[in-house]
């Protein structure tokens, strides 16, 4: 039994969200820094989006007009 048997990593082991190889502690969720920027670059040029509802712009019907 060696010593990484007895250790309990902090974090499972998990798949890179942009290319699916296993992720790297340095640049944990990711596999690499390539693969972080990635995903960085996403963020900022919005390509990552919540839509709202529709219904959000309708006024309520609780209101007083």
């Amino acid at each position: 039994m060696s010593l990484d048997d007895k250790v309990t990593p902090l974090r499972p082991r998990r798949p890179c969200p942009e290319c699916g190889k296993p992720s790297a502690r340095e640049t944990y969720p990711f596999c690499s820094k390539r693969c972080k920027d990635i995903d960085l670059n996403r963020w900022l040029s919005g390509a990552y989006v919540i839509s709202a509802r529709d219904d959000e712009d309708e006024p309520d019907a609780d209101e007083p007009k």
